[in-house]
């Protein structure tokens, strides 16, 4: 399989500049949370990752998960962000490949790396199950938005590329 297959672009300048523009700005925007009436945040970064996977596959949405949580692991001294982003965006772009809607993908995604976040937040990194519980809400909700988002939004991207 080529790299062009794999990518399922043409693989140029512009896609591969964009790829890491999709890689690099979670970390810039990841900095950013919109607190709500609820009493939680809600995360901007996924939008990059959701594109990214939609347009790039799981490769794609592997490198924005993975590179785009480097900052946001390093300020919370919490590694296991990079893998839980990492699964995010690798089966978010597997069930997309998969022909799944990109909403019930990421859905699904992030149903899969759940466990893995519940796991090391609070068995190994140690945060409170009242904290986590409200984080996990927060991305849930941030998940499914940014996903409509991208839905709509990465064919345009596309079209540019």
């Amino acid at each position: 399989m080529t790299l062009a297959k794999t990518f399922d672009i043409d693989i140029n300048k512009r896609s591969l500049l964009m790829l890491l523009v999709l890689g690099i700005l979670p970390n810039l925007i990841g900095a950013i949370n919109l607190p709500t009436i609820w009493g939680f945040k809600i995360h901007l970064f996924q939008i990059a990752i959701f594109v990214s996977a939609a347009m790039y596959g799981p490769v794609g949405g592997m490198i924005s998960g993975g590179l785009g949580s480097t900052y946001t692991a390093m300020m919370l001294g919490n590694p296991y962000i990079i893998i839980g982003n990492i699964i995010l965006g690798t089966f978010t772009g597997i069930l997309f490949r998969k022909e799944f809607d990109l909403i019930i993908a990421v859905i699904v995604a992030y149903l899969i790396q759940l466990p893995f976040l519940w796991i090391t937040d609070v068995y190994i990194v140690g945060m409170p199950s009242e904290l986590v519980t409200k984080i996990v809400i927060a991305l849930l909700i941030s998940n499914i938005f940014w996903a409509v988002i991208a839905k709509y939004s990465y064919p345009k991207i596309k079209e540019w590329m």
